[in-house]
């Protein structure tokens, strides 16, 4: 029987494969989640990317932001902020688009075994780090204690809001929600992420932070983690460039000395040194 031509051989990340849609749901407003067919045995590590094309349009990277266990579909988190994120995000239940991918590094999950580790996120940044938690969750014995640190523009921004009740209820984990602003009805924490890290009384020499979010956010979130006592090799980052090729080629997301899609999106902050200190970059 002749091969499908809609599908790449199984472990091919540069091939486009034909996928679609299982399932669509609205997160928070201009922002979707679509549930992919996974159209191979594939693996993909926390903080990997694919890069997802709306045909007729163009294409863009996606981090992944499903379950890494999950082996039946590829879930990917997309705000509509341009022509093909805003075509991939009205895509519906059934509907094709091309992938290509897993793509870069992930986040150092073997590395934090036996550490504390601390998630930092900052608006849609939630969606990179998400598939780490889910894998810290799912080993929780090799962790030592988890906290989620979450800070978006306004309630109706939140994403994820079942999970993140859920894993509220939880005793092994630590939550912390705040927004920039919020209604008279809002209980929560008013202010910046970066307030609730003094809460959480870090051991500096036991512990890893991944952080990912808007990159002004991502520097506060430094400062405040080196004021606590994190050596730069403890801090570990998902940049967001604008990448094209995927594989280190085209120049489009070189970030100094590095390309991002090659060797990120996560990377050590000893790694980049003051690069995100610099506009120009």
């Amino acid at each position: 029987m002749a091969a499908r031509p809609d599908r790449a051989p199984p472990g091919d990340p540069l091939t486009p494969r034909v996928v679609r849609v299982l399932k669509r749901r609205r997160d928070a407003p201009r922002t979707v989640t679509l549930d992919i067919a996974a159209d191979d045995a594939t693996a993909f590590q926390p903080g990997q990317f694919n890069m997802l094309t709306a045909f007729g349009v163009g294409e863009v990277p996606i981090s992944l932001s499903g379950d890494p266990a999950d082996t039946n579909r590829r879930v990917h988190t997309i705000r509509a902020v341009g022509p093909v994120s805003s075509a991939l995000a009205r895509l519906a239940p059934g509907d094709a688009l091309g992938l290509r991918g897993p793509f870069g590094s992930g986040w150092p999950m073997a590395a934090a075994h036996g550490h504390d580790v601390v998630l930092i996120a900052g608006g849609l940044g939630l969606a990179p780090l998400r598939p780490a938690l889910y894998r810290l969750l799912a080993e929780r014995q090799r962790y030592g204690t988890i906290a989620l640190l979450y800070g978006t523009r306004s309630p109706d921004e939140i994403l994820f809001r079942r999970e993140l009740a859920a894993w509220q209820r939880r005793h092994d984990i630590r939550i912390g929600v705040t927004v920039d602003h919020a209604p008279s009805d809002w209980t929560g924490h008013v202010g910046v992420v970066t307030r609730l890290i003094p809460g959480l009384a870090l051991d500096p020499a036991n512990t890893l932070a991944f952080v990912c979010g808007p990159e002004v956010m991502m520097r506060f979130t430094i400062a405040a983690l080196k004021e606590a006592g994190l050596g730069d090799a403890a801090i570990h980052l998902s940049l967001e460039r604008n990448m094209k090729c995927a594989v280190g080629l085209c120049g489009h997301c070189q970030f100094g000395p590095v390309f991002v899609c090659r060797d990120g999106p996560v990377l050590c902050h000893d790694r980049l040194g003051g690069l995100l200190g610099l506009k120009e970059l």
